[in-house]
């Protein structure tokens, strides 16, 4: 894999730091659902899907900006 430049390791940590606070958002919404009790959990599964993909995504980005150093 070739090195990232540092435009484009800027532009992954925006993104990073992005999909985290939307990740924690989801979750906090989703908690907040849950707890009212009236919640349609056909939302609250898609949400959780979405949190999932997020998360994915923020896998990703990590080990893009954080390479494995094989010792």
């Amino acid at each position: 894999m070739l090195p990232l430049t540092k435009e484009q390791e800027v532009a992954l940590g925006a993104e990073l730091a992005a999909k985290r606070q939307e990740h924690a958002d989801l979750d906090a919404a989703i908690t907040t659902l849950v707890a009212s009790g009236r919640a349609d959990q056909m939302l609250i599964q898609r949400m959780k899907k979405r949190k999932l993909g997020i998360k994915d995504r923020i896998v990703q980005l990590e080990n893009l900006l954080i390479p494995d150093i094989i010792a």
